[in-house]
C-alpha cells in the first residue's frame, strides 16, 4: 500500500451478496475481483480521494463468519490505520450486526470511521442496492470537519440509514431496509442530502493509540426462554462445564418463569463463577428486573442487566470481556458500563 499522501479510504471486502456479478454468457453469479470495483462502480472515480482494496481470500459467506475472521480484520485496520482517513467493511447481511458490535469492542480508542455495509442483491444485478450502499458508505467515512472525521466509530450503513455497529440487528431478509436500530436513534439519515445526528455519534475525549483486542472467548450460550420449556434443557446449559457464561433472552423487561428447578439452576451457575445476563427477547426496549417479582426473583439468583443490550451486542461483549482474561467481578463492572456506546443507563 502507499503512504497516505492523500484522503484515502480502504475497502475490506470479505465476502457477500454485494460483490457478485452475473456471468455474461452463463448467467450464473459468481463474486468479482474487488480490486477493479470501479469498473463496476465508475461513480467511485468521481470521488476527491484514493480508494483501495483488500479481499480476503478465500471469500467468506457470512453465516461462516467466526471471530478468527473479527481477528483478521482488525489486523487490517490496524496495520493500516495511518495510511487511510476511514474503513469500509464489506460484509454478508446475515451475521453483520455480529461483526459490527464485535469490532466496536476489539477496537479500543478508534478514532476513524469503520463503516459496515453489504446488499440485499448483488452489485452486478440491474436492481441492485448495492451501488448506493457502496457509494454513501464511502462519502460517510470520508466527511470531515476541520480536518477531524464526522462519524469516528464503528457503524453501519443500509438503505438510507447510518447506526451505530453495536446497536443494529437484522430484521428483514428481503426488504431493502434490512436493518434496525430499535433502542438508538440513527447516526445519518441520507436523502438528498446527508443529515448527521452529531449529538447521537460518539466523538473521542481524548487522543489515544488504537489498540486492538484479539482474544475472545466463545464458550458462551444463548437461552431462549419459552413456555413449557423443560428442567433437562435448562440444566444441560447451566451445568456445562465449558460455558463461562449464558445470555437468557427473556420476556418482556426481563421476566423468567419462577418455578424454583429454573432459579435454582441459576443460582448454581452463579456460584460456579458462570456469568448470566438477561436480554429481553423484544425488539424494542430495556430490561429492567426491578418492575416486577418474576424479573426480581431472577436478580436476586444473580443474574446481570443486559439493559437495552441486543443480543449480539450482548454477546460479543461477553466474548470481550471474557476474552480479557479478567476476574469475575471486574467483568460484572463492565456489564454495568457503556463501553462503546452500546447501551443507555
Amino acid at each position: 500500500m502507499k503512504p497516505k499522501e492523500e484522503e484515502a479510504i480502504l475497502i475490506i471486502y470479505t465476502g457477500g451478496t454485494i460483490g457478485m456479478v452475473r456471468d455474461p454468457v452463463t448467467r450464473a453469479l459468481h463474486p468479482f475481483d474487488f480490486s477493479h470495483v470501479q469498473d463496476q462502480v465508475p461513480e467511485l472515480r468521481s470521488f476527491g480521494c484514493r480508494i483501495d482494496t483488500i479481499t480476503f481470500s478465500p471469500l467468506i459467506d457470512s453465516s461462516d463468519i467466526k471471530p478468527e475472521f473479527w481477528v483478521r480484520m482488525v489486523r487490517i485496520i490496524e496495520e493500516h490505520y495511518e495510511q487511510y482517513d476511514g474503513f469500509i467493511v464489506l460484509h454478508g447481511t446475515d451475521t453483520m450486526a455480529y461483526t459490527a458490535s464485535a469490532l466496536s469492542f476489539m477496537l479500543e480508542n478508534l478514532q476513524k470511521p469503520v463503516i459496515l455495509t453489504g446488499s440485499q442483491l448483488p452489485i452486478g444485478t440491474l436492481r441492485t442496492d448495492g451501488k448506493e450502499n457502496l457509494i454513501t458508505a464511502i462519502e460517510i467515512a470520508a466527511a470531515q470537519k476541520d480536518g477531524q472525521p464526522l462519524v469516528p466509530e464503528v457503524a453501519l450503513y443500509f438503505e438510507n440509514r447510518l447506526y451505530r455497529g453495536n446497536r443494529t440487528t437484522k430484521t428483514s431478509s428481503e426488504h431493502f431496509n434490512a436493518f434496525s436500530s430499535p433502542n438508538y436513534p440513527p447516526l445519518a439519515e441520507i436523502g438528498i442530502n446527508i443529515k448527521y445526528n452529531y449529538g447521537a455519534i460518539r466523538y473521542p475525549t481524548s487522543v489515544k493509540p488504537l489498540r486492538i483486542h484479539q482474544n475472545l472467548e466463545t464458550n458462551i450460550a444463548i437461552l431462549k426462554l419459552y413456555p413449557g420449556m423443560s428442567e433437562n434443557i435448562v440444566r444441560a446449559v447451566m451445568e456445562n462445564k465449558q460455558t463461562q457464561a449464558v445470555i437468557l433472552e427473556t420476556y418482556g423487561s426481563g421476566n423468567a418463569t419462577t418455578e424454583s428447578w429454573f432459579l435454582q439452576s441459576i443460582e448454581d451457575a452463579v456460584k460456579h463463577g458462570k456469568v448470566v445476563v438477561n436480554i429481553t427477547q423484544c425488539l424494542a426496549g430495556k430490561v429492567d428486573m426491578t418492575k416486577y417479582e418474576n424479573g426480581q426473583k431472577l436478580l436476586e439468583a444473580g443474574v446481570m442487566n443486559g439493559y437495552d443490550l441486543t443480543t449480539e451486542a450482548g454477546l460479543t461483549k461477553l466474548m470481550f470481556l471474557l476474552g480479557m482474561r479478567t476476574g469475575k467481578q471486574e467483568i460484572r463492572s463492565y456489564l454495568n458500563k457503556s463501553l462503546r456506546g452500546e447501551i443507555s443507563m
